[in-house]
C-alpha cells in the first residue's frame, strides 16, 4: 500500500516527541489514517529478565565487559510482516555507550564501563517498519567487578611515641577504602614483615600497637618504619578471581626519656708528661655526654683518687692538667679515676659514671735505636756457614745487641730483616730499651750454595709509637759454604743408540752425561753400568762414553737389542740412574741355508714340490731369499718360482710319456742344481743338488699304503709316528682283553689250561730289517719297479746297470767375494737319492719280497734312517 504525505508528517512529529524524557518505558502509537486501509506499528518482544534478546528490559552488564563485545540483540516484529529496523540513542549530555546494527539488532559495547563512575545507563531504543516507529526508554544496570585496589587515606602516617610506652599500647590507626562493592570492597590490614617488627596490627580496625613484651629504646633506634598492607576481599575480573592490595609506611618516631647514664667518648684515656712539660700544662681531655641524647643533661667532671695532688681536672671541660714539674713527680705511671655526674633541670645530681685515666711520665725522644757488636757500635756483621742448616737453627756466629737510650714509649721499636723473604727470621720482633738479636733459620732449602754464594740482609730497627720514627740499620752478610747436597743428574732419563752388528770391539756406542752442581770433589761424577744387557759393553768412568768390549762379537740375529742401566755417582755414593737402549743394525753376514729335506723330493705329476732355504740375518732385505735353477739337463723340464721355491714341470709336460721322450736315458729321476740367494748387499748365495723322482697320480691312487709312503717319503718320522700309534692301539686292545678275561675267570673260579707263551724273535741287523707289517696290495703300477741295492755304493744311488746314468751335476759355484762371519763354516747339503728303476714285465705276478713299489719305498725309508747320523758331504 502506498504511504501518503500525511503519514510521513506523522512520522516526523513522532521523532520530535522522542526527545522528551519519560519516567518509564512508553509505547507511542500514532495512528495514521489512510484513505484506503490502516498500517499497524511494529513492536519489541519482551523476553523478561536474563534474556539477551528482546527490548533490553531489566538488562544488566558487568563493568569489565571488553569494548567491542556483542552484549544484546534487539528483537521485534511488524504485524504486516514488513521488515523492521532498529535504532538506539542517548541523551546528548551522556556518552554513547552502545551501537546497534539496524538490520539485525545486534547491540555492541563501544565505550568502556566503570561502575564506580556510572552504575546505570539510560538509552532509547526504537523499532520501525518504514512507516511507523516505536520507541522505548530503557535503563541498563552496570554490575560491579573487582577492578579497584584499596587506597589509604590521610597519608602520611607519622606517630610520636615515648621510648617508655607500655607494651600493647595503641600508636596510630590507618584507614583504607575500596570503591568496589561486596567482597571486593571489604578491606583487611596486615603487616608486611611480622617477624622482623616489634609492632602488631588489628586486621579489621587498622590500629597499630606495640607488641606484647616489646620495648622501644631511643638510644638504639630513634625511628621505626612499619609497612602496612591493605587487601580487599577479592572478586571476579575478566573471568578470573583477583585480589588487590596496596601498602603504606607508618613512621614511628621514638622520643627520648631520661633513663641512661653518662657515656665517655674516646676511651681508653692515656696521657703523657714529658721531661720538658711545664706545671699547669694540659695533659689530656676527658669527654663525656648524657646517654639520653634526645634531651641531654649538663655534665660535671671530678677526680676521685690517684692524683696525689699532682693533677687537676676542669669541672666543666674535663681537661686534666699537671700541677708539678716532671722532675718532682714521684711516680712514672699515674692511674686516675674521673667521675662524671648529670645535673637535672632542677639542679639535682642525677646519673653518674666513672672512667680510669692512665698518665705516664716520659722523657723526650732524642735517641735512635743503635746496633752493637762485641767491640761497640757496629753496622756490619759477617758470618760463614754451610748451606742447608737445620730448620730452626740459631746463627751462633752473630753476636748483635740493639739499644735505645730513651725511656718509656720512646724506647720501644720493632726489628725486622730486609732481604730475600722467608729464609731467616729475627727474634724478638718488638724491643723495649735493649735486647739481644737472634737470627733463626726459617727455610733451610732456600739456603743453597748453588743459588747464592752470599746472602745479604739488612737488619732494621724502627721506633713504633714516636712521631719521629727514628730508625737504624745494620748489614748482615752470610758467606755460604758448599756441601754435598746434590745428586748427579743425567741430562736424559734414557739414551738410545744404534750400531752395526759388525762393529769391532772397542767401538763407541753413546756418550751419557750427568751433572752434579756441587763444587770440588763433590761435583766429580763417576760412571758405571750394570744390568743383564751390559755384558758386551764398557763405560769410561770419567767421560761417560759407552763402548763395546774388546772381545765383544755382536750378532743382531742372536740379540738385536740390549738395554741396561748407567749410574752416575759422586764421591759420597749419591747417585742417579738412566736407562740405555742399544739396537744392533743388521749386516748381511749369513748365507741362505737349505733344509735337510732338500736332498731328494718325490714329485707327483701335476703337483709342484717346494724347496726352502732360510737366511739367519735379522732384518729385511738381508733375510729375503730368491730361488733359481742354475743347472739342469735337459734345461726345459722344470720351472721354479723365485719367491716361494716351488718347482714344477713345464706346462708342456703333462704325462709320464712326454717326460720319457725328452729324458736322455728314459729315466724319471733328475738331479737339479738349485740356488738360494739373499737380497743383501753384498748378496750371498748357496747351491745344492736336488734329486727329484717323478710319478703319476694313477700309481698312487691304487695303493693307499703306497700313497702314504710316497707322501711321507720326505718325512720318514711321520711314517714312524703313524706305525707307532697303530702298535700302541693294538697293545691297548690286547691289555684290555687280557684284563677282562682275567677278571671273568677269577669270578668263575675255573682253572684254565696253560697258555702257550710266544717268545719275541730277536731283531735282525739294522740293514737286514724287513718290515713284515707293511702289506701292500699289488698294483699295476708296482710291477714297473723293482728294488736294486748296491751295498758298495756310498751315496746309496741304486741305479740298475742297464739304466742310463743321470746327467752329471755341474761343479759348485765359487764362494762369494764377501766371506761370512768368522768361525762359521758354510753348511753343505748332502745329496742322497734313491732311484726307482723300471722293471721289464715278468710272468710271475708275485715277487718274493712284495710288490716292487712297496719294496722301493721301504728301501728309501730305510736309507733315510741309516743316513741320519751321516755328516755333511761334498756336492755331488
Amino acid at each position: 500500500m502506498r504511504r501518503g504525505p500525511g503519514a510521513a508528517l506523522a512520522l516526523g512529529l513522532l521523532r520530535l516527541c522522542l526527545g522528551v524524557k519519560l519516567s518509564h518505558p512508553v509505547s507511542v502509537l500514532l495512528p495514521v489514517l489512510f484513505l484506503a486501509q490502516a498500517n499497524f506499528a511494529p513492536h519489541f518482544f519482551d523476553n523478561g529478565v536474563g534474556s539477551t534478546n528482546g527490548n533490553m528490559a531489566l538488562f544488566s552488564l558487568p563493568e569489565d565487559t571488553p569494548v567491542g563485545s556483542h552484549v544484546y540483540t534487539l528483537n521485534g516484529t511488524d504485524p504486516e510482516g514488513d521488515p523492521v529496523s532498529y535504532h538506539i540513542s542517548f541523551d546528548p549530555s551522556t556518552r554513547s555507550v552502545f551501537s546497534v546494527d539496524p538490520n539485525f539488532g545486534n547491540v555492541t559495547l563501544v565505550e568502556e564501563l566503570d561502575r564506580e563512575r556510572e552504575d546505570e545507563i539510560e538509552a532509547i531504543i526504537s523499532i520501525s517498519d518504514g512507516v511507523n516507529l516505536v520507541a522505548e526508554k530503557v535503563t541498563i544496570l552496570v554490575t560491579d567487578a573487582n577492578d579497584e585496589a584499596p587506597s589509604f587515606i590521610q597519608e602520611p602516617y607519622v606517630a610520636q611515641v615515648p621510648e617508655d610506652i607500655p607494651a600493647g599500647s595503641s600508636i596510630i590507626k590507618v584507614h583504607a577504602v575500596d570503591k568496589d562493592a561486596g567482597s571486593g570492597g571489604a578491606v583487611t590490614y596486615f603487616l608486611q614483615n611480622v617477624q622482623a617488627t616489634r609492632f602488631a596490627l588489628d586486621r579489621h580496625s587498622g590500629v597499630l600497637r606495640l607488641r606484647a613484651g616489646a620495648t622501644l629504646d631511643y638510644e638504639k633506634a630513634r625511628a621505626h618504619f612499619v609497612t602496612v598492607v591493605a587487601k580487599d576481599g577479592g572478586g571476579r575480573l575478566r573471568g578470573a578471581d583477583v585480589v588487590f592490595s596496596t601498602t603504606t609506611t607508618v613512621t614511628v618516631n621514638v622520643e627520648d626519656v631520661q633513663d641512661m647514664a653518662p657515656i665517655f667518648l674516646g676511651i681508653p684515656y692515656y696521657g703523657y708528661v714529658y721531661e720538658d712539660t711545664l706545671p699547669g700544662s694540659e695533659v689530656l681531655m676527658v669527654v663525656a655526654m648524657d646517654g639520653d641524647r634526645g634531651k641531654p643533661n649538663p655534665i660535671l667532671y671530678s677526680l676521685l683518687n690517684g692524683s696525689d695532688g699532682d693533677f687537676e681536672i676542669n669541672e666543666t671541660s674535663g681537661v686534666i692538667s699537671v700541677m708539678q714539674s716532671p722532675a718532682q713527680l714521684r711516680r712514672e705511671v699515674y692511674e686516675l679515676h674521673v667521675q662524671v655526674t648529670e645535673v637535672s633541670s632542677s639542679g639535682i645530681p642525677a646519673a653518674q659514671a666513672m672512667v680510669p685515666v692512665t698518665i705516664r711520665i716520659v722523657d723526650l725522644n732524642n735517641h735512635p735505636p743503635t746496633f752493637y757488636g762485641e767491640s761497640g757500635p757496629q753496622n756490619r756483621f759477617e758470618l760463614s756457614m754451610y748451606e742447608h742448616p737445620p730448620q730452626g737453627e740459631i746463627l751462633q756466629g752473630l753476636k748483635i745487641t740493639v739499644n735505645d737510650s730513651d725511656q718509656g714509649a720512646n724506647a720501644k721499636f720493632n726489628l725486622r730483616l730486609v732481604g730475600p723473604g722467608g729464609i731467616f727470621r729475627v727474634v724478638p720482633l718488638t724491643v723495649l730499651n735493649e735486647a739481644q738479636v737472634t737470627i733463626i733459620v726459617e727455610n733451610s732449602a732456600a739456603i743453597d750454595f748453588e743459588k747464592f754464594k752470599v746472602l745479604t740482609f739488612k737488619l732494621l730497627a724502627i721506633e713504633v709509637n714516636t712521631p719521629e720514627k727514628f730508625s737504624s740499620t745494620a748489614d748482615v752478610v752470610i758467606q755460604l759454604l758448599d756441601t754435598n747436597d746434590n745428586v748427579p743428574k743425567f741430562t736424559s732419563h734414557y739414551y738410545i743408540a744404534r750400531i752395526p752388528e759388525n762393529a769391532p770391539g772397542g767401538s763407541n756406542v753413546v756418550a751419557v752425561t750427568a751433572v752434579d752442581p756441587d763444587t770440588g770433589p763433590w761435583g766429580e761424577v763417576k760412571y758405571s753400568i750394570y744390568g743383564s744387557g751390559a755384558d758386551p759393553f764398557l763405560i769410561h768412568p770419567s767421560t761417560g762414553i759407552i763402548y763395546t768390549q774388546p772381545w765383544a762379537s755382536l750378532d743382531a740375529e742372536a740379540t738385536a737389542r740390549y738395554n741396561f742401566y748407567v749410574k752416575a755417582e759422586d764421591m759420597e755414593g749419591k747417585y742417579s740412574l738412566a736407562e740405555v737402549f742399544v739396537t744392533l743394525l743388521d749386516v748381511n753376514d749369513h748365507y741362505p741355508q737349505f733344509g735337510k729335506s732338500i736332498q731328494e723330493k718325490t714329485m707327483v705329476l701335476g703337483t709342484p714340490v717346494k724347496i726352502e732355504a732360510t737366511d739367519q740375518d735379522a732384518e729385511e732385505p738381508n733375510n729375503l731369499v730368491d730361488y733359481s735353477i742354475t743347472h739342469a739337463e735337459p734345461a726345459n723340464v722344470f720351472d721354479i718360482d723365485a719367491h716361494t721355491g716351488e718347482i714344477r714341470l713345464k706346462n708342456s709336460i703333462r704325462s709320464l710319456d712326454a717326460l720319457h721322450n725328452i729324458t736322455p736315458g728314459g729315466d724319471f729321476t733328475w738331479s737339479l742344481e738349485v740356488q738360494a740367494k739373499d737380497r743383501g748387499s753384498p748378496s750371498f748365495s748357496t747351491t745344492a743338488l736336488l734329486k727329484i723322482d717323478i710319478t703319476d697320480t694313477e700309481m698312487l691312487s691304487r695303493s693307499p699304503m703306497a700313497t702314504f709312503l710316497m707322501q711321507t717319503k720326505d718325512n720318514p718320522m711321520k711314517a714312524v709316528g703313524v706305525l707307532a700309534g697303530i702298535m700302541a692301539i693294538i697293545v691297548a686292545i690286547t691289555v684290555f682283553i687280557s684284563t677282562a678275561t682275567f677278571w671273568r675267570n677269577k669270578k668263575s673260579n675255573k682253572v684254565l689250561p696253560v697258555r702257550r707263551v710266544l717268545r719275541k724273535r730277536p731283531s735282525p741287523a739294522p740293514r737286514a730289517v724287513r718290515i713284515e707289517w707293511l702289506k701292500f696290495r699289488r698294483t699295476k703300477a708296482a710291477a714297473k719297479f723293482v728294488l736294486r741295492e748296491d751295498p758298495s755304493n756310498e751315496n746309496c744311488n741304486n741305479n740298475s746297470l742297464g739304466s742310463t746314468l743321470p746327467p752329471k751335476a755341474p761343479a759348485p759355484p765359487p764362494p762369494p767375494t764377501v766371506a761370512p762371519k768368522m768361525g762359521t763354516a758354510p753348511w753343505t747339503v748332502p745329496t742322497v737319492s734313491g732311484s726307482l728303476t723300471p722293471q721289464q714285465p715278468q710272468q710271475s705276478p708275485k715277487p718274493k719280497v712284495g710288490s716292487p713299489i712297496q719294496s722301493a719305498l721301504v728301501s728309501e725309508l730305510r736309507q733315510k734312517f741309516e743316513k741320519k747320523g751321516v755328516g755333511n758331504k761334498a756336492y755331488f
